[in-house]
């Protein structure tokens, strides 16, 4: 074994101090699950996904996101020429808190998460609420952490795969989705 030098030692020392806890899979947000089987897992990586849109309901501002699969569909025309989404099509709805700007007041901008919804297309597993199984996970601003939406959140939310389909269902010709793909 080479034998480091005390600057190499403090230094490393110093990295592992900084360095953020990985989350663990067991314990993590990816081992969260709403009841009748959504789980956060199921959408790794969503940071990381397509931008659909943006939007505001009430007082949260969200940036809707998109797998590949969903993108490629809305690249197709889906919803607006009457197919639906494919099975594996998945979208992400992040929600924050708006704040002004702190250098620019005049700009509203995102502030502290709030939440994260998630929405798949499994026509098979979702048969009974059109195809899709919903999601909803609330951040504790606190300790970063997420838990499953319950009914004392706001919005209320059934905290099952089938939470969002109500709401949904005013847009049932349109497979269920309220966001158009905004133009680039």
């Amino acid at each position: 074994m080479k034998k480091m030098s005390m600057p190499a030692i403090v230094l490393l020392m110093l990295v592992l101090a900084c360095a953020k806890p990985a989350e663990s899979p067991e314990t993590g947000k990816y081992a969260l699950k709403v009841p009748n089987g959504l789980a956060f897992s199921e959408f790794k990586g969503y940071e990381n996904w397509h931008l659909i849109s943006v939007s505001q309901d009430g007082p949260a501002m969200a940036a809707i996101l998109g797998n590949p699969e969903m993108i490629k569909a809305y690249e197709a025309g889906v919803p607006g020429n009457g197919k639906p989404f494919p099975d594996g099509s998945k979208m992400a709805k992040v929600h924050w808190v708006p704040t002004k700007m702190a250098v620019f007041p005049a700009a509203t901008v995102p502030g502290r998460q709030h939440d994260v919804d998630f929405m798949v297309k499994d026509s098979k597993r979702f048969a009974d609420s059109g195809g899709w199984g919903w999601g909803a996970f609330e951040l504790d601003s606190a300790s970063g952490k997420f838990t499953p939406a319950t009914t004392k959140d706001t919005p209320p939310q059934g905290n099952d795969a089938k939470c969002g389909f109500a709401c949904h269902t005013i847009v049932q010709k349109r497979d269920y989705v309220f966001t158009d793909l905004a133009q680039r």
